[in-house]
């Protein structure tokens, strides 16, 4: 994560995170063999908090595991969602994922659900 922030957030980072083996411990990609149930992601392309090939690298690693997963990539959308339509999908989404994968329950509206890798 500190190799794709900008310069001034690196630091910013370095403060929260620790030291090399904090980074390690507490970042989700060296842990993927732990993950057990279904994840979707929704990304903002223009994120500069967590940049997209982040999401992409764990969305492979559990699509590689064999787990359940999805990902949604917004253009034009940074780290916290600002278009309605954006908005309204995203939520829309993860009630449908929750519903097929984890509830397994019937969702009342017209929602096309997206592709979940490793279920559909």
């Amino acid at each position: 994560m500190r190799a794709d922030s900008q310069k001034y957030d690196s630091h910013y980072i370095d403060n929260l995170v620790g030291d090399e083996r904090a980074y390690y411990e507490r970042s989700p990609i060296n842990f993927v063999n732990k993950f057990t149930c279904p994840v979707i992601l929704f990304q903002g392309l223009d994120d500069k908090v967590v940049p997209p090939n982040q999401a992409r690298k764990i969305y492979q690693a559990l699509k590689e595991r064999g787990l359940p997963v999805a990902l949604v990539e917004y253009e034009g959308e940074q780290h916290g969602f600002r278009k309605a339509e954006n908005i309204k999908f995203t939520l829309e989404q993860q009630m449908v994922f929750f519903a097929r994968l984890v509830g397994k329950f019937e969702v009342v509206d017209d929602i096309t659900p997206i592709k979940i890798e490793n279920f559909d």
